[in-house]
């Protein structure tokens, strides 16, 4: 007697079928998967993970939409007397899909199901179903109960309520059903086929990562009870107890017995990512105190519902996911526990196996690394303008954005480097331009502009990058204002004049992304940069403010801050050779990166957390840059004299690690 298996090529049941494999039944028992004629494909691949004794499965076409499921009169008798396991998980588990897709998935399928069990004399009819079919039961809800379900109002709820109440009612064959928990992926690989449930949220949690360092503290929420079980589990679970006599007519809670508030889920996942936990998290039911006019003039305020659709967007969090983190059901699983116990299936901890789920999730789920968002769709055959593009972080920029397609046209004052960058993109297949430019001088900024826009009809991606830098403490600047001036004119003056020559076609077009390479220093105003991260500080200013501007027209404007880089404008400071600093090329691959996201601003994260700081208390901030004024003092060459600079102390070397990132000398 053999198993029949409907989903058997969806994310538990190639898992379940995987374990009915490995069980040491009769090696010749037949294992028939139900396929669609379509996803011949996917059994072949699946028949290699299975391993050798996939030569047990066979297929059995049908259609989950077909009355007995499709299956053809020659495969009917092929069946007949030969199932004595019917396992029925075809469904749609998806909180997302139409009402009317639900339905039949859900509760016509199972019909279906059940009209074939009956058609082939199946010895067992297994319904895989969900905590779902709970509802929004109010309390522990036990296995053996099912008609006090409540708070069926949203459609998945309802699917699988109505489902099980089918298999109840109306199975001529014995029958159990299982209600497993959140389902993620495989604990010893991480493995899952979709984003769903708490994966949801992986994207918030990395996007925190980049603002915050891990251990500063944030406020959260408590939330409700999140239920949140692996699919090998699930898999090996549904295995041993279907194949235990005795037990039909019986539900069983493949559960998580000490779930977890969906705040402390998060947390867990967190840590598994490296991002900042919520270190105080408040309980949902403090909002219960907030008056029901103010929630209706919240929820119907226009502008407040576009920003939190925005947000959600950006962040790939499907908004009825939202009503889902304030659950107040738990699920007792004692009967199910007392079966597998005794086998040695036990349920891991999380924590043991949260890192896999967010490493498998962030190599290959990502939406960031989808083909349409990658750094080839978003700049082949696009105009990129990079100035500053001969040397150092421009050069490393340049030669990423080559190798992906874009037509770059390179901007500089330094003939001899243009010519060796255009060398290196043309020896490695890119198209490349090079512009000898003072960017300084408005006339010849102005003929470069023409030239551009005469030879490619503008540019749809321009890299503000060009720039220098001045370490030197006002005090011995009273004379020099000159070193203001300076970084004034190439900074900021220079780079507003190319966006204004350039903003005016991506307008018209519709599309355009405007970069702004900025310092970390802007958002931590550290000491002895008054000249440079004033004149920063004022192109971010012009950008932000442009951004607010275009938004609607689709043109992007984005700030980075970078950290310290490794290139030829520090090189007179003879302190930084010693100190470890973010290549060009690293430096590269933030630029890279948000010309695919589009991000209205990238900063690391301990930038971003002094900037809170400062919101919150500005006197901190000036005390701990004032400490690091007197500990780094200003070199040899910005004070007019020879030598070398002096050697830090052990104490400014012990303030330097505490803030890593931070260039302070």
């Amino acid at each position: 007697m053999g198993c029949f298996v409907t989903g058997a090529t969806g994310f538990i049941g190639r898992y379940l079928v995987r374990e009915l494999l490995a069980r040491n039944d009769p090696q010749d028992a037949p294992i028939f998967v139900l396929v669609r004629r379509r996803s011949h494909g996917t059994l072949t691949a699946l028949r290699e993970w299975w391993g050798p004794r996939s030569d047990r499965v066979h297929v059995v076409e049908g259609d989950l939409g077909a009355r007995s499921l499709g299956v053809s009169a020659a495969d009917l008798e092929r069946l007949r007397d030969s199932v004595h396991h019917f396992y029925h998980l075809a469904a749609i588990y998806d909180l997302q899909a139409a009402p009317q897709a639900l339905h039949a998935a859900n509760v016509d399928g199972a019909r279906r199901a059940l009209e074939l069990a009956r058609a082939v004399r199946a010895g067992r009819f297994h319904l895989m179903s969900s905590i779902a079919a709970a509802g929004l039961y109010p309390g522990v809800f036990t296995e053996d109960m099912f008609e006090q379900a409540c708070g069926l109002d949203h459609p998945y709820f309802r699917t699988k309520h109505d489902s099980e109440a089918l298999v109840r009612g109306q199975s001529h064959t014995p029958w159990r059903v299982y209600r497993p928990g959140m389902v993620v992926g495989d604990s010893t690989t991480g493995h899952i086929t979709k984003v769903d449930g708490p994966y949801y949220f992986f994207k918030l949690l990395q996007s925190l990562r980049d603002l915050l360092p891990p251990w500063a503290p944030t406020i959260g929420f408590q939330g409700g009870y999140v239920n949140v079980v692996p699919v090998d589990y699930v898999a090996r679970s549904l295995a041993h107890i279907s194949h235990l006599e005795g037990l039909d007519g019986r539900c069983f809670h493949l559960t998580d017995p000490e779930p977890r508030r969906a705040g402390e889920l998060l947390n867990v996942f967190a840590c598994a990512g490296h991002a900042p936990t919520m270190k105080v998290r408040v309980d949902s039911s403090l909002l219960e105190a907030i008056p029901r006019a103010v929630k209706a003039a919240l929820q119907d305020n226009e502008a407040l519902q576009l920003l939190l659709n925005e947000a959600l967007a950006r962040l790939h969090i499907p908004r009825d996911v939202l009503r889902f983190l304030n659950l107040p059901t738990l699920f007792d699983n004692v009967q199910a526990r007392a079966l597998l116990e005794p086998a040695g299936i036990r349920l891991p901890r999380l924590e043991d196996y949260a890192w896999r789920l967010w490493d498998y999730w962030e190599r290959h789920l990502d939406p960031d690394l989808s083909l349409s968002r990658s750094l080839q769709g978003a700049v082949s055959g696009k105009r990129v303008l990079i100035t500053g593009g001969a040397a150092g972080i421009g050069r490393a920029t340049a030669i990423k954005l080559g190798d992906a397609g874009a037509r770059l046209l390179i901007v500089d004052r330094a003939s001899r480097g243009l010519s060796d960058v255009r060398e290196e993109i043309c020896d490695r297949g890119g198209r490349v331009s090079t512009h000898e430019c003072d960017l300084t001088d408005e006339a010849d900024c102005a003929r470069l502009a023409a030239e551009v826009h005469e030879r490619y009809g503008g540019v749809d991606v321009l890299i503000n990058n060009a720039g220098r830098s001045i370490r030197r403490s006002v005090a011995i600047s009273y004379q020099r204002l000159h070193d203001y001036e300076r970084l004034i004119k190439l900074n900021y003056l220079a780079a507003v004049r190319l966006t204004l020559e350039f903003l005016p076609g991506m307008a018209q077009r519709g599309d355009g992304h405007v970069i702004a390479i900025s310092s970390i220093g802007v958002l931590t105003t550290q000491p002895r940069f008054s000249a440079y991260v004033a004149s920063k500080a004022a192109l971010e200013a012009f950008t932000r403010s442009a951004s607010a501007e275009y938004r609607d027209l689709g043109v992007s404007f984005t700030v980075i801050n970078l950290p310290l880089v490794r290139t030829g404008m520090i090189a007179p400071t003879s302190a930084y050779a010693r100190m470890r600093l973010l290549t060009p090329e690293q430096a590269a691959e933030r630029i890279v990166s948000a010309i695919v996201r589009r991000p209205a601003r990238v900063a690391p994260s301990l930038g971003r957390f002094v900037q809170v700081l400062e919101a919150i208390s500005p006197d901190l901030v000036d005390i701990l840059n004032n400490a690091a004024f007197h500990m780094y003092p200003d070199s040899a060459a910005a004070r007019g004299v020879e030598g070398p600079d002096p050697p830090p102390t052990r104490q400014a070397l012990q303030f330097e690690r505490l803030l890593r990132g931070l260039h302070w000398r």
